[in-house]
């Protein structure tokens, strides 16, 4: 279908999209409290007035930067662990997923890891609860992958989960999209880290697979 004829909702969704890429960009470059919804204004060739047709407020264009976010990269990962029982499989599904992603959305990923705490009342507790959710399902996964092991319990599961997403999270300082490793390899080799060690190479990962496969 010709863009000039598809129906309002998806006119609306597509601008409402840019607007939203545009504004991660200038929340990732200045921080959200010296942003202004002027240079958005200017950056996206929208009116001020045109600007709240689509969000009432600056906390509320925050807010949907980050709902969106976490909401599209959660619903991700829920379809692709319906394609395996494994629980190695599962966990390099939900890497892949959270790499893949944020590779793509970069300016997204840094205002989700700075901006939480400029989000205020309903917002925040909204946003709390997504990232709780996803907290939740990592830590389920490690769960899962620890039991199919027998893997000493030595490590606290909230722990392995926080220094998971750490790894994850390293990649919108460090990499660069069309860099020479892609993100899949990228995603295997924080995959392989994870599991395997450092200094022990990708001997511990393929071992796991092979107990659990």
């Amino acid at each position: 279908m010709a863009k000039n004829t598809l129906p309002a909702t998806s006119e609306h969704e597509e601008k409402l999209e840019r607007l939203l890429a545009v504004a991660a960009e200038i929340f990732a470059e200045k921080g959200y409290h010296h942003a202004s919804i002027r240079e958005l204004s200017r950056r996206a060739g929208v009116s001020l007035s045109g600007l709240y047709y689509y969000f009432s407020s600056k906390e509320e264009l925050l807010f949907m930067i980050q709902e969106r976010s976490l909401r599209r990269v959660l619903d991700g990962l829920k379809h692709k662990l319906k394609r395996s029982d494994e629980p190695a499989g599962r966990l390099r599904a939900m890497i892949g997923n959270h790499v893949g992603f944020f590779a793509q959305n970069m300016a997204a990923m840094k205002v989700l890891t700075h901006e939480f705490d400029s989000l205020e009342g309903k917002y925040k507790a909204r946003i709390r609860d997504l990232r709780l959710e996803y907290s939740n399902l990592c830590t389920e996964l490690l769960r899962e992958l620890r039991r199919s092991t027998g893997s000493d319990e030595v490590l606290p599961l909230n722990v392995a989960t926080s220094a998971l997403f750490g790894m994850m999270n390293w990649i919108y300082t460090g990499y660069q999209p069309g860099s020479s490793i892609p993100v899949d390899r990228l995603s295997e080799h924080l995959f392989r880290l994870f599991t395997g060690g450092f200094s022990s190479s990708a001997e511990p990962a393929a071992s796991l697979e092979r107990r659990v496969g």
